[in-house]
């Protein structure tokens, strides 16, 4: 599969795991209108290929005592790469930071974080203001989310 296009049954099989990581093998089958071994065989090719990265549980935050998303921009004293091997190495080891991306144009890197309440996300700030080699942060408190979907739009194929 690697370099190869994707089919329509392929896309079918990653629409379905990727909207219910839990469905059965028989039931995805089904849906990709398969019979269950060749289903299957797809399922672990397209793991292989590294088209599934892994499958997890989407928890509540909230529910979990995580009251507080905010974004930070982080902009560091240099963009050597050691400092930014440093700063994502930092960030790596702190649980509450959940993406980290560099990102272009104004800073040097994008942080979701989360937060148990203010007081937390004001200590995760002074951390991140403490750190080494960070110039700025500029966080963005999140007030209201409209819209959170993991992973990527499939289209319908070829």
């Amino acid at each position: 599969m690697a370099g190869v296009k994707l089919d329509h049954i392929d896309r079918r099989i990653l629409s379905n795991l990727q909207s219910d990581g839990r469905i059965t093998n028989v039931e995805l089958a089904a849906r990709a209108g398969l019979s269950a071994p060749p289903c299957l065989r797809r399922v672990r090719a397209l793991e292989r290929e590294g088209y599934v990265r892994g499958y997890h549980a989407d928890l509540d935050p909230a529910r979990l005592g995580f009251e507080v998303i905010f974004f930070a921009l982080i902009g560091l004293d240099g963009q050597h790469a050691d400092k930014l091997a440093t700063f994502e190495r930092l960030v790596a080891d702190w649980p509450e930071v959940r993406e980290c991306h560099m990102v272009r144009g104004g800073g040097d890197f994008v942080l979701k974080i989360i937060a148990r309440n203010t007081a937390h996300e004001n200590d995760l700030t002074e951390r991140l203001t403490a750190a080494a080699n960070v110039a700025r942060v500029t966080t963005f408190p999140v007030i209201h989310a409209s819209k959170t979907l993991a992973g990527v739009p499939i289209g319908p194929g070829d």
